[in-house]
């Protein structure tokens, strides 16, 4: 018999991580870089959003249309220049100001990234109807979506950005596990070119 998973965090009361939200004001702000935000971001719990899309419709008894079928589905943000973002929310107020009939699914920044990826999305816009939006793209939604949570704090990811911007032509970025224990300094990203 299968059965519902557990929530990633049980007690979630639906407040966004206070160490990322003060990241994005900060980004918002101009007095934080994007390295901060993505420290922030690599273990954070985000609220990836489902909708309800009818797939089926029937006429009833009482001669209106009405729902036969439903499935609930990950909406996509379409820009202005074509490309695809999967939104995603640091809590629920942010998620109800987008759409307030979305269900909140929990999961972790990586897994996101992951997921917007497998849907060939081009970023994920985080908290995209405010308070402080943060897209996901390029060489950092790479990074976080195949490392996870990269070791080390904002100095050491700031330095993998910077090294990460330099190779755009780069389709995956994968920051190893270092063996034993954690090392002090220092990140080594590996890189394979189109």
């Amino acid at each position: 018999m299968p059965s519902i998973p557990q929530p990633l965090v049980p007690d979630d009361d639906g407040a966004a991580d206070p160490a990322l939200a003060a990241a994005l004001a900060g980004h918002a702000a101009g007095t934080t870089g994007p390295a901060e935000v993505a420290a922030a971001l690599a273990g954070a719990r985000l609220l990836v959003p489902v909708v309800a899309v009818l797939t089926a419709a029937e006429t009833g008894a009482h001669g209106l249309r009405q729902e036969k079928e439903s499935e609930m589905a990950l909406p996509l943000l379409v820009g202005a220049d074509g490309r695809t973002a999967v939104p995603a929310f640091t809590g629920s107020g942010p998620l109800r100001r987008w759409r307030a009939d979305a269900r909140p699914i929990q999961a972790l920044a990586p897994q996101v990234c992951r997921a917007a990826l497998g849907e060939g999305a081009a970023a994920v816009v985080v908290d995209v109807a405010g308070p402080a939006p943060f897209p996901i793209e390029g060489g950092l939604l790479h990074a976080l979506a195949a490392a996870g949570r990269p070791a080390g704090g904002p100095d050491e990811l700031r330095g993998l950005l910077a090294e990460l911007s330099r190779h755009a032509d780069v389709t995956v970025a994968r920051v190893p596990d270092a063996p034993g224990p954690p090392r002090p300094r220092g990140l080594r990203a590996l890189f394979r070119r189109r």
